[in-house]
């Protein structure tokens, strides 16, 4: 009766434990779906919205580069020419019937305003073209490009679109006489911020993340890698010891603009460097990733076998040459990846770099370190905050680019330890 009893008992006991254990696993199975779920609708709706950017919208014109226009006194003036002038007459052209001024200016802002600039630089390169004709592929207006990508809802009351029935009749036209097509869009990574969104593009903030990811990179390796191999491996231990190592963990979790109010205090007001310079911002990501490598790269050398140090000092090795000979070798890949995963931190950061004023608007694409420049996380702020809907189109895009970067040094990051890690 008795062992009927326990037996009843240990049965209801393993009853109880697997059903605890398959709801614990049905939760988990479920938080991961529900995860995966909402990543997978994240990646579709920004492909989605940001995929078109990739593309752009191109008008063929016959450009004639009149002798009245580039050279009325019978020498080709670039300086005060009217370059404007010579798409808007090719477009006009091919509208005969438009005569008032303002169907004329609604005629106009089909094309972007750089066709006038391609006009310039191609009389620059060729003078000989004075007085010829040639086509051209220009770029559109962004309105036209969001009509033809199908952005703007043609049904809609015309007041309440950025592009009037005569201008939707008019590329109705265009297309249909085959003078519209998309191709690469090559300015999206060439040209630098634009108010105009068909001229935007990110190469002015893909150089300043450059020269910041530089500067960064330049400080915070050996100055973390020194730092964890002192603590790990030299330093005495004691109170002090113990101290530096809690504050070294509190600032890995101290909030990014933390680092930027510092950086405007020390590195700006104090230092007079230049605002809104990739070397102000690279100092500034230095100490938000300092913690971060130092923490990686002691944990990296604390699993270094003590056997390994042991047999070093036993063969007669001093102290710096079982750590730089020994411990340092078997712990590098564990230390570059976090010095990789640090710089990916870095590389997506943005409040820190609004404090030290990187979020204004800059046009050129920076050539140094004291250049003005904004990074890549700052251009998708700025323009996620534009009204344009095609400005809408490009942050999505940046923020595609941003991603594949990150991807990127977090696959090197994988790759380095599967290639560089021994196991014992």
């Amino acid at each position: 009766m008795t062992d009927n009893s326990t037996k009843a008992k240990v049965e209801k006991g393993l009853a109880r434990r697997r059903r605890n254990e398959l709801i614990f696993r049905s939760a988990g199975m479920l938080a991961t779906t529900v995860g995966v779920l909402f990543l997978g609708v994240f990646f579709f709706t920004l492909i989605q919205n940001g995929s078109s950017a990739f593309q752009q919208s191109f008008v063929l014109v016959d450009l004639e580069f009149s002798e009245d226009i580039l050279a009325p006194d019978g020498e080709l003036d670039l300086e005060y020419a009217n370059f404007d002038a010579i798409p808007r007459n090719a477009l006009r052209a091919k509208f005969p019937d438009v005569t008032s001024r303002s169907e004329r200016r609604e005629l106009n802002r089909l094309l972007s305003i750089s066709a006038g600039y391609i006009a310039r630089d191609m009389i620059e390169d060729d003078p000989e073209l004075l007085g010829q004709t040639v086509q051209v592929w220009v770029p559109a207006a962004s309105t036209v490009d969001m009509l033809l990508k199908g952005n703007i809802d043609r049904e809609i009351v015309e007041s309440l679109r950025p592009i009037s029935d005569k201008q939707i009749a008019w590329v109705d036209e265009l297309v249909s006489n085959e003078r519209v097509r998309k191709q690469f869009n090559t300015a999206l990574f060439t040209n630098g911020d634009s108010r105009e969104p068909e001229l935007a593009g990110i190469r002015g903030a893909l150089m300043g993340s450059f020269y910041m990811l530089l500067v960064t990179v330049v400080l915070s390796l050996p100055i973390g890698a020194a730092a964890a191999i002192y603590l790990e491996e030299l330093a005495p231990k004691n109170k002090w010891a113990d101290l530096i190592e809690v504050n070294i963990n509190n600032l890995a979790a101290v909030p990014s603009i933390v680092f930027g109010l510092l950086g405007l205090s020390i590195f700006v007001n104090w230092a007079s460097l230049p605002r809104s310079a990739p070397l102000v911002g690279g100092l500034v990501l230095a100490l938000l990733t300092l913690p971060v490598i130092i923490i990686a790269s002691r944990a990296a050398i604390k699993a270094v076998p003590p056997s390994i140090r042991e047999a070093a000092l036993g063969l007669g090795a001093s102290k710096m040459q079982v750590v730089f000979h020994h411990v340092l070798p078997l712990a590098l890949p564990g230390m570059l990846t976090g010095t990789i995963i640090g710089m990916s931190r870095a590389l997506g950061e943005s409040a820190p770099l609004l404090m030290i004023g990187m979020v204004a608007f800059i046009v050129d694409v920076p050539q140094g370190l004291s250049d003005p420049a904004t990074a890549l996380p700052v251009q998708i702020y700025l323009w996620a905050d534009s009204p344009e809907r095609a400005f809408a189109e490009r942050t999505s895009a940046a923020i595609i680019v941003l991603l594949g970067f990150l991807l990127l040094m977090n696959l090197t990051a994988v790759i380095i330890r599967k290639r560089m890690e021994r196991k014992w």
